[in-house]
Order: C-alpha cells, then sequence, then structure tokens
C-alpha cells in the first residue's frame, strides 16, 4: 500500500505550474480590462488543479496497465512500480476529474457561461483520452498539441472569459505564451522518455521528430513567449519586467541543447515550469498597472 508521501509525489507536484500559471495570466488579462473577481479566479485554479492532479495520476494508470512505465526514468510512477494497486489509482484519477467536472459546473452556473460547459466537458475528456481508451491520442503525438490547447488556450482564455465576459489580445498572447511553456515542459519530459517510448511503442512527438528535432522544439518552446513579451510590451511596456524569469531558463536550455538525457534531464521540467509561473506572476503585475 502507498504512503501518503508516495502518493503525493504519483500526484506529480512539479507539473502544478502548467495548472496554476494559466489561471494567474487569464486573472492578469482580466484585470487589464478592470474585470477581476477573485472569486472566480479562485474557482477556475481549482478546477485546474484538480483536472491536472486527474490527469497525472489517470496516466499513470492507463500507462501502468499497459507497462508502459516498468522501465521509466522520473518521478514515481504508482502503478508501472506496483506501489499502488491500479484500482485505487484508478479511483484516484476519477474522484479528482469528478471535482473539477463539480467545480466547474459551479463556476459555470454562478457566472452564467453556460456554453463553457462545453469546453469543460472537452478538457476532461482530453484528461482522460490523453492516455486512456483503446487508441490515446498521446501515444500517436498529439500530446503537446493538447497541452497548448488545454493549458495554454483553455486555461488562459477560459479564466479571463469568466470574470470579463470577453477575449482580449493580452489574453491571446497570455495564453498562446503559457501554452508555448506548457508545450517545453512536456517536450523537455518526451525528451528523457525517447528510449523507453521506443521500447513499449509509445509515439510520442518526440519519438516522430528525433533526439536533435526534439531538442530544437524545446529551444523554440522557450523563446516564443519572449517575443510575445517584446509584442505586448509595446503596449504594456511593464511586461519587459517578465525577462528577469530568462535566467531561470538558462540551466533548461543548457541541458537540452547540450544534449544531456535521461535523468540529467529531469531538473529541466522543474525549471522550466518554474520560469513560466514566475513569467505569469510579472504578468499579472504588469497588466494592474
Amino acid at each position: 500500500m502507498a504512503t501518503v508521501s508516495e502518493w503525493i509525489e504519483g500526484a506529480r507536484p512539479r507539473t502544478l505550474p502548467n495548472a496554476i500559471a494559466p489561471v494567474v495570466a487569464g486573472t492578469g488579462a482580466a484585470i487589464a480590462l478592470d474585470a477581476f473577481s477573485w472569486w472566480r479566479a479562485l474557482l477556475a485554479l481549482l478546477v485546474a488543479l484538480s483536472l491536472i492532479v486527474g490527469v497525472n495520476f489517470a496516466n499513470d494508470y492507463s500507462d501502468g496497465i499497459r507497462g508502459t512505465d516498468e522501465n521509466r526514468v522520473g518521478p514515481l510512477r504508482l502503478v508501472g512500480s506496483g506501489t499502488a494497486a491500479p484500482k485505487a489509482v484508478l479511483r484516484a484519477a476519477l474522484a479528482c476529474l469528478g471535482l473539477a467536472g463539480v467545480l466547474g459546473l459551479a463556476l459555470v452556473a454562478l457566472s452564467g457561461y453556460w456554453w463553457l460547459l462545453a469546453m469543460g466537458g472537452l478538457c476532461i475528456l482530453g484528461a482522460w483520452f490523453y492516455t486512456g481508451g483503446k487508441k490515446p491520442y498521446g501515444y500517436y503525438g498529439f500530446g503537446e498539441i493538447a497541452v497548448f490547447v488545454f493549458f495554454g488556450l483553455a486555461g488562459v482564455l477560459g479564466t479571463l472569459y469568466v470574470q470579463a465576459g470577453r477575449v482580449s489580445w493580452e489574453g491571446l498572447g497570455c495564453a498562446v505564451a503559457v501554452g508555448c511553456f506548457s508545450m517545453a515542459v512536456l517536450v523537455a519530459n518526451n525528451l528523457r522518455d525517447i528510449p523507453t517510448d521506443l521500447e513499449s511503442g509509445k509515439r510520442t512527438l518526440a519519438t516522430r521528430l528525433g533526439d536533435r528535432g526534439t531538442r530544437r522544439m524545446y529551444l523554440t518552446l522557450v523563446t516564443v513567449p519572449y517575443l510575445l513579451t517584446i509584442a505586448l510590451g509595446v503596449v504594456h511596456p511593464l511586461l519587459f519586467i517578465t525577462f528577469v524569469t530568462a535566467p531561470m531558463l538558462l540551466k533548461s536550455v543548457q541541458a537540452v541543447g547540450g544534449g544531456r538525457k535521461g535523468r540529467e534531464l529531469i531538473p529541466a521540467l522543474r525549471d522550466t515550469g518554474l520560469a513560466m509561473l514566475a513569467w505569469a506572476v510579472l504578468s499579472v503585475v504588469a497588466l494592474a498597472f
């Protein structure tokens, strides 16, 4: 039976910035429109956190029963390591996704934007079928696109819309930036796992692009948010303060660009996620003024 600390590790807390950053950035865009609502932002954050923990447990369960995680390098996999029973991890995944659904329904009902139920439903389905079902899209190279859509566009613009009732150019720029950061986290993860994914038949985008192509993609993705900062900074000069987050990526860029492999790439996931969160927080500060 897994301990509490093992369950926490299995939830993959290092991925939480991927859930927090889009809500923070979307709230910053709402502030720029004088439409900030603390309780709607809080509910959106709880939905995002429930979704990402749910998808992490669902990923653990689905990969575990397929045998994909048997030789995986990285954080503890509950099912693959035999630490927790598959049914227990499945129940945890469904509980988190169910909680996200309930919180999302409450947010939609209180805000009155009922069409967002469709988007919420797609997010839950996307969380499950990433590695679940007979033909999980994460096994066919579409995981990065899903991350960009769900934790970039949907996360940022959804948070903005439930507060402001509309989207803005600032919100769209933040959505693309956060989406690229989130994709970069997954690309670094899948770059690390290329050898084991090839063995298990998991055809991620990284296995399709190959080692060199995946490294180039990572470097491109972490550059895009700062190019968007320059574009948005023409209207909101204070956004240039987000450039102070660039040094946080230095070691990650050196590791990926320098050909590091396996466990040596694990810090790149953490540092990319933290840089994304810091960028989002500073964007809020800039847009607030």
